[in-house]
Order: structure tokens, then sequence, then C-alpha cells
């Protein structure tokens, strides 16, 4: 199949990843797939989609809002693209509408698919049931929450929708996809010390300061560990005055983006998903099991739909350091629980998430709504 995934992020957001990594996938199990993107999102976007493995990559305006002269131009480029393609995949309500508009210009229709990845409920008004009743032939969303949220707004039937969380690059993140002692050599850190590492976004809603509360509890208790952070953004330096606050300076490496991350993650003893809310999937939790890391996470998003408390992750509630702080004590003190919630977690990822795994439903999925018409 020829299969053009559309995505209108301005930055490299969770749907931008899905959108790469779907078409990286689908690629490898032999499809066409070309990724569309917003224009002028050359650094921010089609770079990173590029590093994550996809090949054909084209543009549009993907203007925000209602651009007449831009929406034109696009939908004009849209129909002339559909002859040549088999399937639409849309990601955001722009694109979505443009691409329901082109098959309704065009003489010849192709099965338009839609992925939901966040929670906020769409607006049952008539032009969103004819967008998602009449001018879509499948939704995909990326928790069962939101699965459930359209049908019970009547959006979507439910043997037109399916919950599909995403799928991790298990080539790429895989346990001994580096040496762990490289990783204690950059930070310093002695053998014996057990590295819990959070990799995300500075951004508040992540939860670094809960973090940062739990391991001033874990320090006060007198336990060995060395925090790492791995990310970007503008929470950073609130954050690290509260790690100087708490006296946790010399046991705390915050590092920016790192051009590794499987390298990175190879060496933490512990990760955590601290998130204090989400919306949807969220990308580092697969790729923590991927590479065999066992997990402590918050209960949010995907997270309770995925992991099996004790099973193959410890889950906490959001936003209560205590809690965390008990859940990465008994990681801390318990070398062999780590291994089995590592390994489950491995084994979870290659039951039921994998990047070769995601491409099969799609696959299916699309063959299922490929019923090109006549307008």
């Amino acid at each position: 199949m020829t299969i053009l995934q559309i995505v209108s992020c301005r930055g490299w957001s969770s749907d931008a990843y899905w959108a790469a990594r779907a078409a990286v996938e689908l690629e490898r199990a032999g499809q066409d797939v070309t990724l569309v993107c917003k224009r002028r999102s050359e650094e921010r976007v089609m770079r990173r989609a590029r590093e994550a493995g996809v090949n054909r990559i084209e543009s549009l305006a993907l203007a925000s809002g209602v651009d007449p002269l831009a929406d034109a131009r696009d939908l004009r480029r849209l129909v002339g693209w559909l002859p040549q393609a088999d399937v639409l995949h849309v990601h955001r309500g722009k694109e979505h509408w443009l691409a329901a508009l082109a098959n309704r210009l065009s003489r010849v229709r192709r099965p338009l698919v839609r992925t939901r990845h966040i929670v906020q409920p769409v607006r049952p008004h008539a032009l969103n049931r004819w967008l998602y009743r009449r001018a879509t032939d499948q939704v995909v969303t990326v928790t069962e929450a939101i699965r459930r949220q359209l049908v019970a707004a009547g959006l979507v039937d439910a043997d037109r929708v399916a919950a599909l969380a995403g799928g991790v690059d298990a080539a790429r993140f895989r346990p001994g996809a580096a040496d762990p002692a490289g990783l204690r050599g950059r930070l310093g850190v002695a053998s014996g010390t057990p590295i819990v590492g959070l990799v995300s976004g500075f951004r508040v809603m992540k939860g670094h300061q809960i973090v940062v509360e739990a391991a001033a509890r874990l320090a006060a208790e007198g336990r060995r560990f060395h925090l790492l952070l791995v990310g970007q953004g503008p929470f950073a330096p609130r954050v690290r005055a509260q790690i100087e606050a708490a006296g946790l300076g010399a046991r705390t490496s915050v590092l920016g983006f790192v051009d590794d991350l499987p390298a990175t993650m190879a060496g933490i003893d512990a990760a955590l998903y601290s998130a204090l809310e989400s919306d949807g999937m969220s990308r580092v939790l697969f790729e923590y099991l991927a590479a065999g890391v066992p997990v402590v996470a918050s209960r949010v998003g995907v997270v309770p739909e995925i992991l099996e408390d004790g099973v193959t992750g410890l889950l906490v509630p959001a936003g209560e350091p205590e809690p965390l702080a008990r859940a990465i004590a008994r990681l801390l003190e318990d070398a062999p629980l780590r291994r089995r919630i590592g390994d489950a977690g491995l084994g979870l990822v290659e039951a039921r998430y994998s990047g070769a795994r995601l491409a099969g439903h799609l696959i299916a999925l699309y063959r299922s709504r490929s019923c090109p018409t006549r307008s």
C-alpha cells in the first residue's frame, strides 16, 4: 500500500513521534510511506523524523486556524496526491479537515484514518459529526480511555475505533544497547550506587519537583543512589534550584538533550515516569520497557492500561512524593525485584508494544477500510 501519514505539529510532540514511528515501521513491513509535515518545521520535526528512520518526507503549509489561500493550495496538492495514495492517515484537526475535503473534491476517494492522541473531548456538533461519522473510515486512539470517550459521545461506532498505544523501536531500545559502565564513567558514579533516572522535558506537568522531594526523603534515610535527569525545557532552572536547596547537588546529574538515549537508558537501574497528568501515551515509558529498565510510574494516561502494579512496573499516585519515595526504595533495596520487573516490561513490549506489532495492526486496519470509491 501507498500511505500518506500527515501531521501538522510544529515541534517534536508525541503526535509527531507516533506518526514518524508508524511511518518507519510500516516501511519496514514493506509498505510505501510518506510522512507529510508542516512547512518550516525542518529543524524541530523533519530532522528528528529523519533521525528516527523516515525516508520520504513532503510538506504542506498546514496553517494554523483558517487560512483560505494556504488551505486552498494544500487542498490542491492533496487532491493531486490522491490517485497515487491508498490510505490517508492524519493526526490533528487541521489535516483531518483538509484530507476530508480533498476526498470530497476528488473523483477518487481514499480511506481516511484519524489518530486521536489527546483526552480533550471532541465537541459533538454537526460539523464534527460529519467529519467523524461520514468522512472518516477508521479512528485510532492512543489509549482505551480516549476510545471510550469517542464512542460515548456518539462520534464513532465502536467497530470503527481501535486503541493502539504506539510502538517502540525495539531494535534500538533494547537491553545491552550499551555498556552501563559508560554512563557511570561520564557521571562519576561508583559501581555500587544505583542510578535512578527520569527522561523527560522539563515542564511542570512532568513532575520533576515531586521526584526531587522523593529523592530528598531517600537521602535523609541514608540510602545510596544517584539521581539522573535527562531533558530540556523552561522548568529546568527551577528544578536545579530545588536540587541545590534540598542538598542533592552532589548526588544529582542534570543532562540536557542526549544524542544516544538508548546508551543512557542502558546505565539506569530504575526509571521514573512521574507525570502529574497525561493526555495520552508517553513514548519514553515504552522506551524504558523496551530497554528492560524497571519503572516506577504515576497512574496517569496510558499507564494503568498497560502496566500491572508489582509485575511490569510499580505504580504510584501522581503528585505524591511519599509513595514515590517508597516505590523507589523498594527497587533500590531489591535487585532481584528490579530484574523481574525489567524482564516483565521487556516481555510486554515484545508481546504487544513493539513497532512491528503496531505496523501489523495498522496494516490490518488499512486493508479492512481500503475500498476506494468514486464520488
